[in-house]
């Protein structure tokens, strides 16, 4: 049978097109999605995880597209664990994940199997309690709370432990708690209305940043003896994170952790895993609290990694505990 090479090009140029086609379609169907779930928009978090979103973007060269969504908090994002398949990354304190995987607390009441498939990842930073004066002595200690007008804020971790601490040291008779939503508290200290205020952030703490930029502040640092009494994670605050505080100012802090489950699968985990250890520096370089991960902090994590986070860990001979393993 006679062929024309008019129709032989035709046949070769369509194949070609066909080729490029399936290329394309394969590219697409071959990235790696990952939901993330962290904390509200506008929240400290929220920007982590737009930056983690975009780190692991760009190390993975687009191989793994991580999408963030808006969430509630911590619960959600643990409960959703109950009906989320395939790629769930979200954050949670490492706490919260012990009482899912215990049946207690928040979730006392809606106990479900999946919360045993939780793995852990990595540490992302960590919740800081900062106690801020208004005033120029830098850094002194919680005796200076006596007599003050305190912004504490409400039905969130930091008011509950601002005032836990405050009732443990002796100190609940001796200060004033002012009535008014956290968000207020830069402006209200600004504004002489309140002599100081907690807040509970990562650091460098947003609010914390807002109100140095204006005034100079005073934060408070606790004693070995007090970090002990309250049974909170230590956290040092080095000098210098914020303008005018050169001492190192030790708090408490809620560990947090990027968690996971037993849908994703080992590669997925590894590589994100190893991606964020690889980028952290860079990460750094562009937000100061990324500056606060070590390795160590895994020993702040309940629950189990994910093997493929194992694997990472390994490879990259840091130390787990074992009761990750």
């Amino acid at each position: 049978m006679r062929i024309s090479f008019r129709f032989l090009r035709r046949a070769l140029s369509m194949s070609a097109v066909t080729l490029a086609f399936a290329a394309t379609a394969f590219s697409l169907q071959a990235d790696t999605r990952v939901t993330y779930k962290s904390a509200s928009a506008g929240t400290a978090y929220y920007q982590m995880g737009v930056e983690l979103s975009e780190a692991i973007r760009q190390g993975t060269d687009d191989d793994i597209v991580v999408t963030l969504e808006d969430s509630q908090g911590s619960v959600q994002n643990v409960m959703e664990v109950m009906a989320r398949q395939g790629n769930y990354m979200f954050t949670a304190p490492s706490e919260l994940v012990g009482q899912a995987l215990a049946n207690e607390g928040a979730f006392a009441e809606r106990p479900n199997p999946r919360f045993q498939e939780i793995r852990g990842l990595f540490p992302i930073p960590s919740i800081t309690m900062h106690f801020v004066l208004a005033g120029d002595a830098g850094v002194t200690d919680i005796a200076a709370l006596d007599g003050k007008h305190l912004l504490i804020g409400r039905g969130t971790f930091g008011a509950r432990e601002a005032a836990r601490y405050l009732t443990l040291f002796g100190l609940d008779a001796k200060v004033k708690i002012a009535d008014a939503a956290i968000e207020n508290g830069p402006d209200a200290l600004k504004s002489g209305k309140i002599d100081g205020f907690v807040t509970a952030s990562s650091f460098p703490s947003p609010n914390v940043i807002e109100t140095v930029a204006s005034m100079p502040v005073t934060l408070i640092s606790l004693s070995e003896e007090q970090i002990e009494q309250t049974g909170a994670t230590r956290q040092t605050i080095p000098g210098g994170t914020y303008p005018g505080i050169d001492k190192d100012v030790d708090t408490t802090s809620l560990p947090v952790m990027a968690y996971t489950t037993t849908f994703m699968d080992d590669d997925t985990a590894y590589t994100l895993t190893k991606t964020f250890w690889e980028r952290l520096d860079s990460m750094a370089e562009e937000a100061a609290w990324w500056g606060s991960i070590t390795p160590g902090m895994l020993e702040n994590m309940l629950g189990t990694l994910h093997p493929g986070a194992l694997r990472y860990y390994q490879e990259a001979g840091i130390k787990v505990p074992e009761e990750l393993r």
